[in-house]
Order: structure tokens, then sequence, then C-alpha cells
């Protein structure tokens, strides 16, 4: 930590270090919370994910901010359906939380997911997306209680508290009078609904088990709390046999950010994608971030030696130092790599991921995303359901065949030296299934640590 201070001194070079040194302490969010509250309905998710906002000074995302709190591009799409009475796609609300969570203060103060995800659809989803929570609460009671729970639920308009008439009454006369009946499920649609968490749930499970943890909601608010605040406030250890420092190298469409996700979630490791940490440094709008703004704004390569900095500077971190970390998007070339070794970021599993032109052509170029409601298509994999919704449809201009083979040719003109450099790195079939991948991968990492000799430079 006081290295990485002393280079941001060196870098910024304040007039007042000390004061600096104060703000840059207050202002690292390499502990915002990144937390899931999940339950049935009824079971107090409300309740605790806006205690927990209070408390760590998070932001609160959830159906209803993102519906009628927020503008954001897709709100006005999500409420069409809900007008319509129709069930918002999971494609749709995974996009509107991506969109959500990139925003500065989310970034900064961390956030607290209320609700999401509700099935392992919108899980996965939001997996890809390099959405990960550190902590994952899941609330449960019996059904008969929760049934309970919902006839009697108060809502205050003004703060958002929910109460109820037998369990948790305002004793402030003018709370009590403002307090309303929300627009609750009837007994036989919360029986319907308390059915379909239930069938949902195990394929939530599933993926978060490393960092899930359930508590009773059927106990007085104060215990339900303590124990909450007390989970997430710890700190996951690595579930793998070392501390991992993985590099992932692949040409586009080969799936590296999916596999680092996978991974960074099984083994609770740091998942770094160079892109988003560049992106990530611009929204701080830290002294480097405003570096390599025109480069991003522009579409232009951000300098080696910036990103060397914010690089060296996330990685030697202490969540990575403790529980490892995943890499992708960098190295690009030999020169990079190098500059990885001087600044002595070693990785200790290299994958280098082999996918056939043909098939990188048939990923990228056939991708589609409907603009109105953010679902994304594949025209031979997964191929829109009606007409109506493939005359919509719409390519990324980074999908077109003629940048995908500017993107292909730069990748093959520099990875035969870096896979020169990285002499032990371990090849992997990326043209199978993304489950088969990961399983290849995972039987790499758990293997012991190859002795090797570094390279002198």
């Amino acid at each position: 930590m006081f290295k990485n201070m002393l280079e941001e001194l060196l870098i910024h070079k304040p007039d007042d270090p000390i004061q600096y040194m104060i703000n840059h302490l207050k202002q690292n969010n390499d502990d915002a919370p990144r937390i899931c509250v999940l339950g049935p309905p009824a079971s107090g998710k409300t309740t605790v994910a806006m205690w927990l906002c209070k408390h760590l000074d998070a932001i609160r995302i959830s159906q209803e901010t993102l519906l009628f709190k927020e503008i954001l591009a897709l709100t006005r799409e999500a409420k069409m359906y809900k007008e319509r009475k129709q069930k918002i796609p999971n494609a749709l609300w995974a996009n509107l939380i991506q969109e959500r969570l990139s925003n500065v203060d989310c970034i900064k103060q961390g956030w607290i997911l209320e609700g999401f995800p509700e099935n392992q659809e919108q899980a996965w989803m939001l997996q890809s997306s390099g959405i990960i929570p550190r902590h994952v609460v899941v609330l449960y009671a019996p059904d008969t209680v929760l049934i309970e729970r919902n006839s009697g639920k108060r809502l205050d308009p003004f703060t958002e508290e929910v109460y109820h008439t037998t369990f948790d009454w305002p004793s402030d006369p003018l709370i009590q009078q403002r307090l309303v009946k929300p627009e609750d499920l009837s007994e036989q649609e919360m029986s319907k609904k308390l059915l379909e968490y239930h069938r949902n749930f195990p394929g939530v499970f599933q993926i978060y088990q490393n960092v899930l943890k359930s508590i009773n909601a059927d106990q007085p608010s104060m215990d339900v709390l303590s124990q909450v605040l007390t989970y997430v406030q710890t700190r996951h250890r690595s579930a793998a046999p070392f501390t991992p420092r993985i590099l992932f190298c692949g040409p586009p469409g080969s799936g590296k950010s999916l596999q680092a996700a996978l991974i960074a979630q099984k083994y609770s490791v740091v998942n770094i994608c160079c892109g988003q940490l560049l992106k990530e440094a611009v929204a701080d709008k830290t002294k480097l971030g405003e570096l390599i703004k025109p480069y991003i704004d522009n579409g232009y390569p951000v300098p080696d030696n910036l990103v060397m900095k914010i690089l060296a500077e996330r990685l030697n971190a202490l969540d990575c130092m403790t529980n490892g970390w995943v890499l992708h998007g960098f190295p690009r070339d030999i020169e990079q790599g190098e500059q990885l070794q001087k600044s002595h970021i070693i990785p200790n599993r290299v994958f280098f991921f082999n996918l056939p032109y043909e098939s990188i052509m048939e990923r990228l170029s056939q991708r589609r995303i409907d603009p109105t409601t953010g679902e994304r298509y594949h025209m031979t994999f997964r191929p829109a359901p009606a007409p109506e919704i493939q005359v919509r449809l719409r390519q990324n201009p980074r999908d077109k065949e003629e940048n995908i083979e500017k993107r292909v040719e730069t990748y093959y003109r520099n990875v035969k030296e870096l896979e020169d450099f990285y002499e032990d790195a371990i090849y992997v079939n990326a043209d199978q299934d993304p489950h088969v991948v990961f399983e290849f991968i995972e039987s790499c990492i758990i293997k012991p640590l190859p002795c090797k000799k570094l390279k002198s430079l």
C-alpha cells in the first residue's frame, strides 16, 4: 500500500503531500462493497439493502430504482414491458444493471444489488459482463411466515422504508399517518411467486455458492442486520491451492472474458480486464485517467507506459496480493510482456486460447443486438425468435468482417514472440463448449506449480 502511495506522490506531485495521502486513502475503492441481497418475496430484502447502504455508504440498486429513479438508455424500453404487464427480458435487466453499475458513484462507493439476479440466466449474464459480487446474502423464512408478512406490509412513500402492522410498526405518529399499503400480491399470487423463487434459487446458489451466506429472516430485524453486516465485512480467501497469478492471451472472440469471470467466481481471485481498468481510471478522474482519456475518446491505443502504471498499481493492491488475479487484455506483444516482468508482475499460469479463423469470424461477425430490448442474438447459434425482431437487429461496427480481420491480423502478428516469451504456457482449444474449456483450465490451475526459469532481460 505504501509503495503504491509513494508512486502516486511521484506521479501527481501534490502541493500538500500529507493531505493528498489522506484523500488517496479515502478514495481508494478496492474495498468498495459489491453485495447482492436475495430472498423470496417479503423476506426483508429492501429493509436489509437500505440499512446496508446507510451503514456502508453504498448505492442501492433495485427494480424500482432502475425503472423509476434512473435516467438510463434502456429505462424506457423496460417501462414499456411493465406497462404492458409483460415480463422484462433477462438480457434487458442485465444491460440496465451493467449500465447503472458503470457509473462513477457505484465504482467509487460500491453497490448493493437488491433482488438480482432472480435466476441462473440473469446470474450468467451479469457474470459474463464482469459484474461479480464479493458477498451474496440470501434471506430465508417459512412460506407461511412470508405470506403473513406480505398481507401486513406498509410503505413510507417519503423514505421508502418498509414497515409491518404486526412485526415492525413505527412509534412516530407522523410516520404512521403517511404509511400506505403497497400494491402487493394476493395470497394466491404470493404462493405462485414463492413457487417460482424456490424453482429458480438452486441455479443461483450453484453459481454463487463460494460467496453466499443464508440468513434466517424469521427473527428480530436487528439480529438479521447484525448477521448480515458481520458477513459482508469478512474477506474471502482464495479457494485455490496457491495464490494464482493467471494470464489469458488469445484472439478476439476466443472467450477470455467469460473464462476469466468463471475462474474469478469459483476461486475468489480478482478479475482484471485491462480495458475496463483504463475506463475506471477515466471515470475516477485521476491524473492518469485524465492523461488516457483523449486516447480512449478518440479510439487510439493508450501508450504502454501509462497502461503499465495503472496496471501495476492495481495488481499490487492488497486484494490481488492476497487472493491472486486473472489478467486478460494485456500484454498484446513481446514489449508489453517484458514491461510486466520488469515491474515484477510474473504470472504463474499463462494460457493461450487457440481458435480457428473461421470460428472467430462465425462467433463475432454474426452477433446482433436488439436496440429495443438490449437482447443479444447470434444468426446461427441464437437466432431471433420472431421475424419482427429479426428485422430490427443491428450489428456493432466492431463486429464487421473488415474490422475483425484487422484485430485478428494484429494479434497473430505479435503472438509468436509472446508465445516464445512465455515458454511454459498452456494452450487451450477454445473451439468447444465454454464449460469444457473451463474444466480444462481449472485442471491446469490446480496442478502443482511448474518449476520455470524467468527469462533475463
